[in-house]
């Protein structure tokens, strides 16, 4: 058992997923949640916590792991409170979706040992709908789990590698980015492709209607594109937010792509388009190795 003590502040889908993660490969003893009271008593009752708080401050007493898994900027405020009122012997990590800020923030709020008490970490795996009703102990299982180092620290040396043994022991594939990389990289392999989902499906609503059989009609290929269009607002608006400039940058080349398609539609242009894409798929016949 690497963790007698865990709180997961943020019960929802991956806060939710990771209590059980946890508990299925016995990698925590006691877990407690905190959150609102009715999302605790639902996380309580799948299995994912064994007791909740609404008050962080109560949550985290008596812990050794701390896991951050709300929204970002509500992730900036926690490690502002909770940095320099946890004893060094608490490891503290977050789930959010961009890391520089984050990385930012815990390097002025947990001093000179940051790098021994904050990890930052990025799990790439959810679904399309939010709340720990969708949550399940394998959602790692195959999923990449970035973590982005603080100035100077070893992700793999004491209790920040006892946790990056954890998530390995979850069945993810660890891989260690620098935080600017990370959110420039995130900005183009999962902000953005919210953001075409996001566009595509309203632009539908109002072409045809918000009653129209689009997907029905439209077959597996319309469903796949459209599918996390249902994602929670509430999660992304952090995200555009806190990765502003990288998320602009890749929406305003990926407009320049398709004004190019646009005005190439009866040219060879197109065809070189399509020959373009497929060189993605075909890196993808050989296995990823993650670096570690």
């Amino acid at each position: 058992m690497a963790f007698k003590q865990v709180t997961i502040i943020g019960t929802g889908l991956i806060g939710g997923s990771l209590g059980l993660a946890l508990r299925k490969r016995h990698l925590a003893g006691r877990i407690i949640g905190c959150d609102r009271a009715p999302v605790l008593e639902r996380a309580q009752d799948c299995g994912a916590i064994d007791t909740g708080t609404t008050n962080p401050a109560d949550a985290v007493h008596g812990s050794d792991l701390v896991v951050l898994a709300t929204p970002v900027i509500p992730i900036l405020d926690l490690v502002d409170r909770l940095g320099p009122a946890l004893p060094a012997k608490t490891l503290v990590t977050d789930v959010g979706s961009t890391k520089a800020e984050i990385v930012r923030r815990a390097v002025k709020s947990f001093g000179r040992n940051a790098g021994q008490r904050f990890l930052a970490g990025h799990p790439m795996a959810g679904k399309e709908h939010a709340g720990v009703e969708f949550a399940h102990a394998d959602l790692f299982e195959g999923a990449a789990w970035l973590f982005t180092p603080l100035p100077g620290q070893n992700v793999h040396a004491g209790l920040c590698g006892e946790f990056v043994h954890c998530v390995e022991k979850m069945g993810a594939r660890v891989a260690v980015l620098d935080p600017a990389d990370h959110d420039r990289f995130c900005a183009w392999i999962s902000h953005l492709p919210q953001m075409i989902s996001t566009a595509l499906a309203a632009a539908l609503v109002d072409e045809f209607g918000e009653d129209a059989p689009v997907l029905d009609i439209g077959g597996r290929a319309l469903r796949e594109l459209t599918r996390i269009s249902a994602s929670p607002y509430s999660m992304w608006r952090d995200v555009a937010i806190t990765n502003k400039t990288n998320l602009a940058d890749a929406l305003q080349k990926l407009e320049q792509r398709l004004a190019h398609i646009r005005e190439n539609l009866d040219t060879r242009e197109l065809a070189q388009e399509f020959e373009r894409a497929h060189q993605l798929r075909k890196r993808q016949k050989s296995e990823v190795k993650l670096k570690k």
